[in-house]
């Protein structure tokens, strides 16, 4: 009995762009590894549906849209003159599509509490050198592109810059599903009017208020969403969580958790000793993990870890200060002693009860991989001298803000 072939030229339904080509068998092949499918369960904006209920969808479907996008923009320039061969083709839509597949559970919580000194990019390259063993080096250009290495920088810029398919993606995706309208771009538009110059990518001079709208967009989102008071506050204790769960274990304690996460409470692991086998570990661990984990601890005999789980679980939340400006050192003591006497906590628990930070939003860096219009008579100029918007210089400054939280009268 012959073996029934597989439809490798799929096309996929999404809510924010209608239909999705599959362009061809290897990336159908990308997408069905475990590595990329593991992606369903991870979802693009942590904890954020604690505020935004809608904010439920994952990276899986934002690398999708990353390559819908990335297909239009190839279109888009080669219409315009600009080439790009079938190989370069191909190995941005590999390179776009695995951008992201370093993400941990929870998104950015885990950089921050169970691995150390070992950023997301880092894992993605990571995932991307094995992916290119296991498929005989095909992967080689989108990986030599996704470092930036490629002689044609532009590409790379498509993938990672200051307006890249990743950006155009999450911006309107983020905006569609949280329902904060102020993020909606127009990122057809913003594709159409890309160009390339001297190897850079520049956006024509008919697309600069697409721009300006897209960089005001990006500072409404970040105040709106991304860094929303209740969103830090419910990020720092999965934070705190994990940390105490990792210290627990150190100290020999029982810390129920599944084999995936058991791992990395167990070990400490970074850059350095970030093996084969560990990836292949941390491809297995996902929001799942940290969820059931989290909702077993809620029963824990640990104080801490048990009424920080409930804090998460039951959306039991702390209460949140921000300011424009850092707080009195005198207050901070005054406040870290009532949640003390409050809560009865030990000196060494108070940190994982009161906590204080920086946030800091800069929706665009000038000096940096700039966003460059390109002008009829050839010549180019930065955006933010470009733009007679009077509130762009002002958006190429970072806006720094700080916050103080602590437990309610109870948790």
């Amino acid at each position: 009995m012959t073996a029934k072939k597989t439809n490798k030229l799929k096309i996929l339904n999404d809510p924010i762009y209608g239909f999705i080509t599959i362009p061809n068998s290897l990336i159908f092949d990308l997408i069905e590894h475990p590595y990329f499918q593991r992606l369903r369960r991870v979802s693009q904006m942590g904890l954020s549906y604690m505020v935004y209920p809608g904010a439920q969808h994952t990276r899986f479907q934002h690398a999708i849209g990353c390559m819908h996008l990335m297909q239009k923009a190839v279109r888009v320039l080669r219409f315009k003159g600009i080439f790009i061969s079938d190989d370069e083709e191909n190995a941005v839509y590999i390179a776009i599509l695995l951008h992201d597949i370093g993400h941990g559970a929870f998104s950015h919580a885990l950089e921050h509490s169970i691995v150390t000194n070992i950023s997301h990019e880092d894992i993605s390259l990571k995932f991307m050198e094995t992916l290119n063993e296991e498929f005989g080096d095909k992967l080689s250009l989108a990986i030599q592109i996704f470092k930036g290495r490629y002689k044609r920088k532009f590409l790379h810029q498509l993938i990672s810059s200051q307006l890249d398919m990743d950006r155009l993606d999450y911006l309107k995706r983020d905006s569609f599903y949280t329902g904060v309208s102020e993020g909606n771009i127009n990122s057809e538009r913003l594709i159409t009017m890309l160009n390339v110059k001297d190897d850079c990518l520049v956006v024509e001079e008919k697309g600069i208020y697409s721009v300006e709208k897209f960089i005001v967009a990006r500072r409404l989102m970040y105040w709106q969403v991304y860094l929303h008071k209740t969103g830090l506050v419910a990020e720092n204790i999965l934070v705190k969580v994990l940390k105490r769960a990792k210290e627990l274990v150190a100290k020999g304690k029982i810390v129920p958790a599944s084999s995936a996460l058991k791992y990395f409470l167990e070990n400490p692991v970074t850059n350095k000793n970030f093996t084969s086998e560990v990836l292949n570990t941390f491809s297995k661990l996902d929001d799942y993990d940290v969820l059931s984990a989290i909702k077993e601890w809620t029963n824990n005999n640990d104080k801490v870890l048990s009424l920080l789980s409930k804090a998460l679980i039951d959306r039991k939340l702390f209460k949140i200060e921000i300011r424009n400006k850092e707080f009195d050192s005198q207050l901070i003591i005054d406040s870290k002693k009532e949640v003390l006497d409050t809560f009865q906590l030990s000196g060494d628990e108070i940190d994982y009860f009161f906590m204080t930070d920086s946030v800091s939003n800069q929706a665009y860096v000038s000096d940096k991989n700039q966003i460059r219009i390109l002008y009829k008579n050839g010549s180019v100029k930065d955006i933010a001298e470009a733009s007679d918007h009077l509130n762009l210089q002002a958006l190429s400054m970072p806006v720094i803000k700080y916050f103080m939280c602590y437990p309610k009268s109870s948790i």
